[in-house]
């Protein structure tokens, strides 16, 4: 039972971690790449993967947020999903008495 949480902890850890890296890489070539993004296909590919983190970001917001921050939003958001998971494995590997 203890290997099966800490495996779906691990996961959804590495999934969080996942997203926010695809975040960020969209951020940087937002930046880098100028007005000629739309054409990129690294670009494209950033935004089809992180367009559900995007969407579910824009659900759980106000509508008093607006649109072009929602990618800040979201990357702080997986962010502090993050550390809650890697305390949350923490506290399972110390109830367990585990080497994690």
């Amino acid at each position: 039972m203890v290997n099966t949480e800490l495996l779906l902890v691990s996961v959804l850890r590495s999934l969080v971690e996942v997203a926010g890296f695809f975040l960020l890489g969209q951020g940087l070539l937002y930046v880098l790449a100028g007005a000629s993004r739309e054409k990129n296909g690294v670009y494209q590919l950033f935004r089809i993967v992180t367009s559900p983190v995007l969407r579910l970001v824009r659900l759980l917001t106000p509508r008093l947020v607006i649109d072009r921050h929602i990618p800040f939003v979201a990357f702080f958001l997986l962010f502090w999903l993050w550390i809650a998971l890697a305390y949350l494995r923490r506290m399972i590997c110390a109830a367990n008495a585990l080497a994690c």
